[in-house]
């Protein structure tokens, strides 16, 4: 029986990031402010730019060419030709650069979670504001229940 080589019998231990090197143990480390304002930075790009990417999407539908890939691509030059769609559209996708970014430094179980439920409550404020329907007495308890949990979250992140 072949042995493998001693580096590859070794065990790897994944070791989540940012982390510091205290007395030999591996501990996580606290987000910086820095990062902090740049999670809230692309929750505000991904959010805010939502409805308007539903605006400028607006009659998409009514491209109508027959066959599958042809319609699809006839849609895609729609938007590309959109100033309404392609402004917002790069706006989201900065957003998406500064949050692979802010994942070089930040724990990615706080920046997930923060990033994703906070672009949702600057998507429904940005859409009320736009005059959508974004719900009622429900939504708005949501948006508490939400903003609760990520102080919750960052607020645990910090203390550790």
């Amino acid at each position: 029986m072949v042995q493998a080589p001693e580096v590859m019998q070794r065990r790897c231990r994944v070791v989540p990031r940012p982390t510091a090197v205290v007395d030999g143990r591996y501990v996580p480390m606290s987000p910086s402010a820095g990062d902090v304002l740049s999670l809230l930075f692309v929750s505000v790009l991904w959010g805010v730019t939502n409805p308007f990417l539903r605006k400028g999407a607006e009659g998409v539908e009514r491209v109508t060419v027959e066959g599958k890939v042809r319609r699809l691509l006839y849609e895609a030059k729609f938007l590309i030709s959109n100033y309404r769609y392609v402004v917002p559209f790069l706006l989201n996708q900065s957003g998406s650069l500064v949050f692979y970014l802010t994942l070089a430094s930040t724990d990615l179980s706080l920046a997930v979670p923060v990033c994703n439920s906070l672009a949702l409550v600057f998507t429904m404020v940005t859409g009320k504001i736009l005059g959508e329907d974004i719900g009622g007495k429900g939504a708005v308890l949501g948006l508490l229940l939400t903003t609760l949990g990520i102080t919750i979250c960052v607020g645990s992140s910090v203390s550790n």
